[in-house]
């Protein structure tokens, strides 16, 4: 299990799929995609003036920071633990 580092409040259920999706990350780029995903989705959250953070923010994080060279392996572990991405995905 990945332990998640916070300076907010998180959704406990976005949390948990947060989570799934860190542990199915290849082990080499988990504590980095963490890192980021992590400051990222935070970032976004209190830019929404957000109390939490919300699956949204998550999802907008992965899709940002996360290289487009793993963006089928995101997309796929994303869909294997239940996060809506495709409403965050630009045309």
């Amino acid at each position: 299990m990945v332990t998640i580092q916070t300076t907010m409040n998180w959704d406990e259920a976005a949390l948990g799929k947060y989570n799934k999706m860190l542990n199915l990350i290849p082990v080499f780029h988990r504590r980095l995609a963490k890192e980021v995903v992590n400051k990222k989705a935070e970032g976004l959250a209190q830019a929404r003036g957000a109390a939490q953070v919300q699956e949204e923010d998550i999802v907008r994080a992965f899709l940002s920071e996360v290289p487009k060279a793993f963006y089928s392996l995101m997309i796929r572990i994303m869909h294997e633990v239940g996060f809506d991405y495709k409403k965050y995905i630009r045309p």
